[in-house]
């Protein structure tokens, strides 16, 4: 009789069976027969029918099947590296590089749209400029002259010098637009961590540290692009200056797109924004996946605290927009 089991092994509590079953992301499906662990259901298909059909007849996980390299395609795109770099620049004038990894999400999102842009750019004769790609995982030394740190980077070239860094451009309309008519991109937001407020931003480096002093904290996992991370700042950073005076909670923030922030993000089980984990004294408890308007109900909720005086933190807590999260690659 085949059985269907779950469990939360996020909890530090559990390091050691996910150690012991090479849990590394999730979800992780093991396989086990008469108590005995097999192996992992992997490279399988995730719908219902996929799962009853492979309980019929376990099978060891398939080989991945080898991605194509993108500059290995019939893309008309210049693909570049650290030794063709300088002379193709020398040889056109105007020149926008999309710096990429293979492995990025949001990369292969805007591949197809660069490609276009660039079929109708890269082969006119009285074209503005070139598009050009350097995957900055394989040609680290342009990556590092550049300080590539996240991916999709795009830069726009002029007589072989950077001129601009433009995150905003990501379709074949705006990529088009812009190299008929280069201009500078709007001057960049100002960044949550450095605007004043309650909410404790916290890093790699003094995670742990802060944490294990809180009797209760709720960390708000973010990526500075997200849409979803943008509508629910406002809420979380008013939530934080309603309790600011009360030693005991913290509301704390992670940008996890910002240096060793991925590693932390991806350890305490991020896989999409915004993610919100509580945490008593530095341990993990749960994943908040209310509602996301906390500028309304944080002061009925530290009302009810006072009334009756006892935390119910995670189900008090409300926060609008529930479920809706931004994809990622960690």
């Amino acid at each position: 009789m085949e059985v269907l089991a779950g469990m939360n092994v996020h909890p530090a509590e559990f390091d050691g069976l996910k150690q012991e079953y090479n849990v590394k992301g999730y979800p992780t499906f093991c396989y086990f027969e008469k108590g005995k662990f097999l192996h992992h259901y992997e490279n399988y298909g995730a719908t219902p029918k996929d799962i009853a059909d492979w309980l019929k007849n376990p099978q060891p996980p398939q080989p991945k099947t080898p991605e194509v390299q993108w500059s290995e395609t019939d893309s008309p795109v210049f693909h570049l590296t650290d030794e063709s770099f300088d002379s193709f620049l020398e040889e056109h004038p105007a020149a926008l590089i999309m710096f990429y990894a293979p492995w990025c999400g949001h990369c292969k999102k805007m591949k197809p749209e660069y490609d276009d842009a660039a079929e109708v750019l890269n082969k006119a004769a009285d074209s503005p400029g070139v598009l050009a790609a350097v995957d900055a995982t394989v040609h680290k030394a342009v990556g590092d002259r550049f300080k590539i740190s996240g991916f999709p980077t795009v830069k726009y070239f002029e007589k072989g010098e950077e001129k601009y860094t433009l995150p905003h451009l990501r379709t074949k309309d705006k990529i088009i637009e812009f190299m008929h008519n280069p201009q500078a991109p709007p001057p960049p937001e100002q960044s949550w961590e450095d605007k004043p407020s309650s909410v404790n931003h916290l890093g790699s480096e003094d995670f742990r540290e802060a944490l294990k002093k809180k009797k209760h904290a709720l960390v708000m996992f973010y990526a500075p692009w997200c849409p979803h991370c943008k509508n629910a700042v406002p809420h979380f950073t008013t939530a934080a200056e309603l309790f600011k005076e009360d030693r005991k909670i913290v509301y704390a923030a992670v940008d996890c797109t910002k240096g060793l922030n991925h590693d932390l993000c991806k350890q305490e089980g991020v896989e999409g924004y915004p993610t919100f984990n509580y945490y008593n004294y530095g341990k993990f408890v749960e994943k908040y996946n209310g509602d996301r308007g906390v500028s309304s109900i944080a002061y009925s909720w530290k009302c009810e605290r006072q009334r009756k005086k006892k935390f119910r933190f995670h189900k008090k807590l409300k926060i609008e927009h529930q479920g809706l999260q931004c994809e990622h690659s960690l």
